[in-house]
């Protein structure tokens, strides 16, 4: 967009620079429509959106506007986990088994919850092909799943879990409570923290949703030629994984695609595709729900915790570090979340939470008693670090807070 449209919103007295830095987004960083929200001690002190929702129709992104946050929703399947765990349903280090008798076969008898939050479990794709039908119905992945034997010896290396982590938690959690991930989370995350987050689309809040807006081959270009400046070592680093999603054939690129099962782009903003249940990519939020979502994991929320000071300490424990077997990358996770890495944006060493494929991110943060999020149309050409719009947002936040 040339020219910076009128933000909306409000911040409160010392945030100031969290609404320039969403501004500048707008001003050569390739924002088209977006919205940011900070809570810290249960109060809300950011929430700030603009540009268009719909840059076919001209729509306006308003205070409603909603968007599918890919692989932060990885979070949200994180929070249904932890919380059964919290009310002493879930033992995360009993057998998958277990809870889900298909699930023990081909080496996989030992494989715990633990292990799958943890990205270590050896399931980042399937074997089987799968049609994208098959895909939205979710019960032939699962069973596809409990059939597939792991990539490498389970808990012996970590490997992003790109897609397979969502199905693999939800049906665990359907094991032990009778309902899907999508109506558990409704029920007991979304519907008392009054959260707009959907693990599955009601048709009713359909008018809503920001398509989101792929990246143009130029733009990938240009975030390639970033490269040159970075050094040699993050250079090869770099190539690699480019070459690797780049082959059909590499476990990054099967993961990524579930095996090229995931359909087109086009597929994926359709209504069929948003009211599926694909917890690791089809959440659909706005930045004040998943702020909201992480303030009620770090503190009291009008009221209202989801969970428990002890629950999170366990929870973002460092469980996995180093070179990730899918991403090529140093990735760092705790149980299910995602923690700060020397790339990542997030806002101190007590941050937890999980970025999405194109630039959305939401978090929490223990020492600051801060729940982020960042959602936006308009997707990034590259891995972080090279998109920075989420950066320079909690940069600015950071900066407000010391």
């Amino acid at each position: 967009m040339a020219d910076v449209p009128v933000i909306n919103g409000a911040v409160s007295p010392g945030y100031e620079r969290v609404i320039d830095a969403f501004s500048q987004n707008f001003h050569g960083a390739g924002e088209v429509g977006a919205a940011c929200s900070v809570y810290v001690d249960g109060r809300q002190v950011v929430d700030v959106w603009g540009g268009l929702a719909d840059l076919r129709t001209g729509r306006a992104w308003t205070k409603d506007t909603i968007v599918m946050v890919s692989s932060v929703g990885k979070g949200m399947a994180a929070v249904c986990a932890h919380l059964l765990v919290q009310r002493g349903e879930l033992d995360l280090d009993r057998p998958v088994a277990d809870y889900w008798p298909e699930f023990g076969a081909n080496g996989k008898e030992t494989i715990t919850t633990r292990t799958i939050l943890t990205h270590r479990a050896g399931l980042p794709t399937i074997e089987r092909t799968l049609r994208f039908k098959e895909v939205l119905a979710a019960d032939p992945v699962v069973g596809a799943l409990a059939a597939q034997a792991p990539y490498w010896e389970p808990g012996q290396r970590h490997g992003y879990h790109v897609l397979t982590f969502g199905w693999l938690i939800g049906e665990i959690i359907r094991r032990v409570t009778g309902q899907s991930i999508g109506a558990f989370f409704a029920e007991q995350v979304a519907a008392p923290l009054r959260l707009s987050t959907w693990i599955g689309l009601p048709e009713s809040e359909q008018d809503r949703v920001s398509p989101l807006i792929p990246f143009t081959r130029m733009e990938y270009a240009a975030v390639a030629s970033g490269r040159d400046r970075l050094d040699e070592a993050s250079r090869a680093t770099s190539a690699a994984r480019r070459a690797a999603f780049a082959d059909p054939d590499s476990l990054m690129r099967r993961a990524s695609t579930l095996g090229g099962a995931l359909g087109t782009f086009a597929a994926q903003n359709s209504r069929a595709f948003l009211a599926s249940e694909i917890p690791s990519l089809n959440v659909v939020s706005d930045a004040r729900s998943l702020a909201r979502a992480y303030a009620a994991c770090v503190g009291s929320l009008a009221g209202l915790r989801i969970l428990n000071a002890r629950t999170i300490a366990a929870a973002i424990e460092p469980a996995s570090a180093g070179t990730d077997a899918v991403l090529l990358a140093p990735t760092r996770f705790g149980l299910g979340f995602a923690l700060p890495t020397e790339s990542s944006p997030m806002l101190s060493a007590s941050s937890f939470g999980h970025a999405g494929s194109g630039g959305s991110l939401a978090f929490g943060d223990v020492a600051h008693r801060a729940g982020f999020g960042y959602v936006m149309n308009k997707l990034g050409a590259g891995f972080a670090p090279f998109d920075m719009r989420a950066a320079r947002l909690v940069a600015a936040l950071r900066d407000c807070l010391t």
